[in-house]
């Protein structure tokens, strides 16, 4: 049967003519593991598919797919006859690595314009969920009445991107009568109010990856989801008596890391003042006198705990053997607040954490949210320079990379 779908953005076979919609990707991996015997690893951290898969069935045309794939033969102790050969397409490979790399940075500007423009819109309009209250102006109004006076959080504003889609799936799920959190129908309003209650099912779940797409952290690091982020902060709601009283949220401690030592505070406050008092490092003082966005403070500290993590010092970029001994150089050359210029810390590559769940990140705030002032940088990102690996075997490939890193 043909593979053939209506959608205008398809998915092609790597192999042959075949093609998908992208929304029946599943059909298009099965087919490629039953007729042509390929793996694609994690596909659903791939920014772009179908520019994926467009690339690879290029190259694939150039060259065996041997060159590029690592190969798994299934039933390699029996008689030669059952032994099959499998070949597995994945990031471990340095030409699909930057690949990815390059479609998900790609993607990140794209996303971040997006929000960028979400942040800055004075025109959102849209109705409260739970008490049809009217919010116009900046979308953190409605957001913020949810979490205040609905105890029903879906995050940040500043997290948050695609903000009215992401409104507009979870009314039309209420007005189906169905529970945001198990998406259990109802027979009216009513019950399905009473069961939100009882069953503190008055949150979306972390396991429907419908709502991957409306959290920037999920475009922010390859591999990381926010299902994974999310299910670790869940905690378990507090049933009450009064049914229109949701005010059952409860907080829970931030640990956040200091930049320089392994010092740990509950609160931003006391994070700042530690590394203000013990390296004097005043991240407050850099914002102000440099007049630091949103993003750039991003970039900044992710600049930062690279370099720190790297034994380099951010201001002069000298290596040392040591965390330790970067630290002392840190000190003594009274480097401490001497950034370099900002053309080598306001780079894409810093949007990325250097760790996992960097609570110094969440707490970040713009210094001048309610005057505009100047955009998230877009680059216009090109995969053509990934014609210069083409030029090289994927060995030659490896031992550069390795080599680059010693």
């Amino acid at each position: 049967a043909s593979l053939q779908g209506s959608s205008t953005e398809l998915l092609v076979c790597l192999f042959c003519p075949e093609s998908v919609p992208l929304q029946q990707k599943d059909v298009l991996l099965k087919h490629l593991l039953l007729e042509h015997k390929l793996v694609i690893a994690d596909v659903r951290l791939i920014a772009d598919l179908p520019k994926y898969m467009r690339y690879w069935k290029g190259r694939f045309l150039e060259q065996p797919v041997t060159e590029f794939c690592s190969v798994i033969r299934t039933n390699s102790t029996g008689p030669a006859e059952k032994q099959e050969n499998y070949f597995l397409l994945c990031d471990v490979l340095p030409e699909d690595r930057v690949l990815r790399e390059r479609l998900q940075q790609k993607r990140l500007e794209e996303v971040l314009e997006q929000q960028q423009a979400e942040r800055e819109d004075s025109s959102f309009h849209h109705a409260c969920m739970f008490c049809s209250e009217d919010f116009t102006g900046n979308r953190s109004s409605l957001l913020n009445h949810m979490a205040r006076e609905h105890s029903f959080s879906i995050g940040l504003p500043d997290n948050i991107v695609y903000c009215r889609e992401f409104l507009d799936t979870l009314q039309s799920k209420l007005d189906n009568l169905q529970c945001l959190y198990c998406e259990k129908t109802f027979r009216d309003k009513t019950t399905l109010k009473d069961h939100m209650r009882k069953k503190a099912h008055r949150r979306i779940s972390a396991n429907n990856r419908e709502y991957d797409r409306f959290y920037v952290i999920n475009y922010l690091e390859l591999g990381k989801s926010w299902e994974e982020v999310q299910s670790e902060d869940d905690r378990e709601l507090v049933d009450v008596e009064d049914d229109d009283d949701w005010s059952d949220w409860q907080a829970h401690p931030v640990s956040a890391v200091c930049l320089f030592c392994d010092h740990q505070s509950e609160t931003m406050e006391q994070i700042y003042t530690h590394m203000k008092e013990d390296h004097g490092f005043d991240l407050h003082q850099l914002r102000t006198e440099l007049n630091l966005r949103f993003y750039q403070q991003v970039k900044l500290v992710n600049f930062i705990r690279r370099q720190i993590h790297q034994s380099r010092c951010y201001g002069c970029q000298e290596k040392f053997d040591s965390r330790d001994a970067v630290l002392c150089h840190i000190q003594a050359a009274g480097h401490v607040m001497a950034l370099p210029d900002v053309s080598t810390w306001d780079q894409p590559q810093y949007y990325f954490p250097t760790y996992e769940n960097d609570a110094l990140l969440c707490t970040l705030s713009d210094s001048d949210e309610t005057t505009g002032g100047e955009g998230v940088p877009v680059i216009a990102e090109d995969l053509g320079h990934l014609g210069a690996l083409r030029q090289s075997s994927v060995l030659k490939q490896l031992l550069k990379n390795r080599g680059s890193c010693s």
